[in-house]
């Protein structure tokens, strides 16, 4: 108990030695049990000069006949790597004689460390687990770690299987056969998760296959819930387990009985869709959420693949609507059903129904205004849109403030879009006037006024609903940056300014490295990237007349870290202009840098001409600088170039007792790195809060599509970043996560090119061959020649 208090009171540095010299000493006592846990708190409380005196107690403790000694060790090395890795570095040779002790805990400790010892040498982790895979480790839970970094070695590897693969995934097969029911899970699983082809796969089906029949409910469990994850990227290959998984289905433990039947959905032909339902209906009432959540998925993905289907399944998902659960469980159904009905169009209308019966109910705020939102987007388009008038106009009458806000904007959109309802929706919005919170009372007297004609807000009805339900593509950080910052005048307010990209970095100069802000001086107000910027360039005369800019990037390094002179710059894009801010720091204090200008070689940039130049007079020591060169180009077009750049200036000694400077100065010069103006820099990250709405609202003849061959990728998730990447766009509803394993994937991108043109893709990637990636490029944007030009970018990249 005294060992334990004093590792959870973690004395200071100051307090410390009291307690240090009485656990040194019982690093030698005599009862092992002592030791080890002299060794355990001693680790956590002291810092890098005292673990040298005790590194030699330390390396003798890792070899121990004692197993309880030696795992004590080991596992305070582990946790001293983080803060003194390169003293632990140095036991290398003890801890290999630990890898080959014959103590399972003791095995598994010391291999556990060695690992992290060179996990940032690839090659070093590649020959550990060569020498570890002939036979050497008896321990199961090390044999279990062994696995996990066999399979980080093949999936790292770039040869193929014929240059070296093969023997570690050899390794991996051979351990389906092991006596430890552990190992064979771990082989299993981790085969499971790689890239392999069927006749790989099978082995460890086959084994998944024998647990599910196991006496042991945590076999079954485990083997069950890998089929689960198996099924979602290759049901094919776990159909062999139909039988067995149907046996599951009846199991005492509910949390296998409902693993079994979401593989089965996944797995089962149409005719067994509705069997499969009746039998899910009879306990989802004795599970918990968090598999509930489970099962809405697997019918999610049933019903897209089974669309005939949706009636039976749309019932069931209403059902569970009704019964009792959590926020998470109910979104997963309010999810699934927005799925169904946007996938499906014979299901928009019964599944509207069933939404609207539920927020009837809905205890859940948020999900009450996220249907509503769903409701005004595709009710007008059904066929009898005055049906779900009531229900929207219920939740005027009995709801929260919030939800009444947001079934006010739904009824607008019905007004705006159903020609035949607008004069029973001015009078809902007229009863609307007289409610007791605010933002209700306004919203209704806006859309009043707007759809009454009495506000002019466009040219078109198209511009009058853009205004009033189109996507709000202005980052709300953003906007209350503009507005801290913005000074009252008699110019007002005009957002078109502030910045839509949806990540904005404040503007910082280049700081001498381990330059700290002044003690006790409060953090500086939040000022968006291009606020910030737009001011600054503004102020300078030459490039007031560049007009509005467009976008800034983040600051790009041109110099190592640590070197005499920090130079970084920004990209500044103009429709017509590109200004080059490089921000310079002098990190020398023995020098004084003057007439410093850059020289940016643009030979063959044949799109750019340079038409102004601000060098700096001087620059002294930890004092940042800018300096600008001012390029012209076509309007609205994407020109792409490389520049190589040279820091020029003249250096005069200082002496830094004094400060005097030298009247002679020396002429000097600084390579610094090219710079790259590319694709990228001319797209707006810009957000839409509803993707399949701003596709539908495009023009379809705006549409470009084509399908492009992405060559070998380490994985999907990679071609999926390398293609957001060149094309600077904003993935949307977190579709830039990769599922493991998943063999197709679809991304959504938006953003706004120069000119102001707003641009929608999809991206459809797929598996063509082993790690051949395939891509169809979908594209609308305002503009049909902006959509072809993402399709030459995409081309060239």
């Amino acid at each position: 108990m005294v060992y334990l208090i004093i590792k959870e009171l973690s004395p200071s540095s100051d307090e410390v030695f009291i307690v240090t010299s009485s656990l040194m000493k019982d690093m030698n006592s005599k009862t092992d049990m002592y030791r080890a846990n002299a060794i355990r708190v001693l680790c956590r409380i002291i810092d890098g000069n005292l673990l040298t005196q005790i590194e030699r107690y330390l390396k003798q403790a890792i070899v121990d006949k004692n197993p309880v000694v030696s795992s004590a060790a080991l596992v305070s090395g582990i946790h001293l790597l983080q803060a003194n890795p390169e003293i632990v570095k140095r036991w290398s040779n003890e801890v290999q004689e630990a890898v080959q002790s014959r103590a399972a805990l003791v095995q598994f400790h010391g291999l556990a460390l060695l690992h992290q010892t060179r996990q940032n040498d690839r090659l070093a982790v590649s020959k550990l687990v060569s020498s570890l895979t002939r036979g050497s480790v008896r321990s199961p839970l090390a044999q279990c770690l062994l696995i996990r970094y066999t399979s980080q070695v093949i999936r790292e590897s770039s040869t193929n299987t014929q240059n070296g693969d093969r023997p570690f995934f050899d390794y991996l097969e051979s351990c389906l056969r092991h006596k430890a029911e552990m190992v064979i899970l771990e082989a299993a699983r981790k085969i499971t998760e790689m890239d392999v082809t069927s006749r790989e796969l099978a082995p460890a089906i086959t084994v998944l296959q024998l647990f599910l029949s196991s006496s042991k409910p945590v076999l079954r469990f485990a083997a069950v819930r890998t089929l689960n994850k198996v099924a979602i990227t290759r049901p094919l290959a776990v159909t062999n387990c139909n039988v067995d998984l149907e046996t599951l289905m009846s199991d005492q433990n509910r949390s296998i009985a409902t693993l079994a039947i979401t593989t089965l959905l996944k797995t089962g032909n149409e005719s067994s869709v509705d069997r499969l339902m009746k039998q899910i209906t009879s306990f989802m009432s004795d599970i918990a959420d968090e598999f509930k959540i489970v099962v809405v998925e697997a019918i999610r993905s049933l019903c897209l693949k089974f669309p005939l289907k949706y009636r039976s399944m749309m019932i069931f998902l209403s059902n569970s609507l009704r019964e009792e659960g959590g926020f998470e469980y109910k979104k997963a159904i309010v999810d699934a059903i927005v799925t169904l009905i946007s996938a499906i169009p014979d299901a928009k209308e019964i599944g509207l129904l069933h939404l609207c019966e539920f927020i009837e109910d809905c205890e859940f705020t948020y999900l009450s205004s996220q249907i509503l939102h769903f409701l005004g987007n595709e009710g007008p388009r059904t066929s009898d849109p005055s049906r779900y008038i009531r229900y929207i106009y219920n939740r005027v009458i009995l709801e929260n403030s919030t939800v009444r806000a947001s079934a006010v904007s739904t009824l607008a959109k019905f007004g705006a879009l159903v020609e035949g309802l607008k004069p029973r929706i001015f009078v809902l919005l007229r009863r609307c006037l007289f409610d007791t919170d605010d933002e209700v009372r306004d919203r209704a007297t806006l859309y009043l006024q707007t759809l009454n004609g009495e506000v002019a807000v466009g040219n078109t009805e198209k511009d009058v609903n853009e205004f009033l339900f189109g996507s709000f593509d202005v980052p709300l950080a953003n906007l209350e940056a503009s507005l801290r910052t913005y000074e009252p005048s008699e110019e007002p307010f005009d957002i078109s300014l502030v910045s839509r990209e949806a990540k904005s970095q404040p503007l910082q100069d280049k700081k001498a490295p381990g330059k700290k802000p002044p003690a006790g001086v409060p953090p500086p107000a939040p000022v968006s990237a291009v606020d910030a910027y737009q001011k600054m360039l503004s102020s300078i005369a030459e490039f007031s007349g560049f007009g509005r800019l467009f976008k800034s990037s983040e600051p790009v390094e041109l110099t190592e870290a640590e070197t005499e002179y920090a130079v970084n710059v920004v990209k500044h894009i103009y429709e017509s202009h590109v200004v080059l801010q490089y921000n310079c720091t002098n990190t020398i204090p023995e020098q004084l840098l003057q007439d410093v200008t850059v020289y940016v070689d643009a030979t063959d940039a044949e799109e750019f001409s340079e038409v102004c130049l601000k060098s700096l007079k001087t620059l002294a020591y930890d004092s940042p600088g800018q300096i600008f060169v001012a390029f012209e180009k076509p309007g609205r077009v994407p020109a792409t170039c490389k520049f190589s750049n040279v820091l020029k200036f003249t250096v005069k000694e200082v002496d830094t007792s004094s400060g005097e400077v030298d009247d002679d100065g020396v002429e000097d010069e600084y390579q610094i790195e090219d710079l790259e103006i590319v694709s990228a820099d001319y797209m707006l990250r810009v957000a839409v809060s509803n993707f399949r709405n701003a596709w539908e609202n495009m023009d379809p003849e705006s549409e470009r599509v084509d399908e492009y061959g992405l060559g070998v990728r380490e994985s999907l998730a990679e071609a999926v970043s390398a293609v957001t990447s060149i094309l600077g766009m904003q993935p949307c509803e977190g579709t830039e996560v990769v599922p493991s394993n998943a063999r197709s994937h679809v991304c959504l991108l938006s953003g706004v090119f120069i000119g102001d043109v707003k641009v929608l893709v999809r991206l459809s990637f797929g598996l063509s061959g082993p790690k051949e990636v395939a891509m169809k490029l979908a594209v609308r944007s305002d503009d049909p020649e902006v959509s072809d030009k993402i399709h030459e970018i995409v081309a060239s990249g």
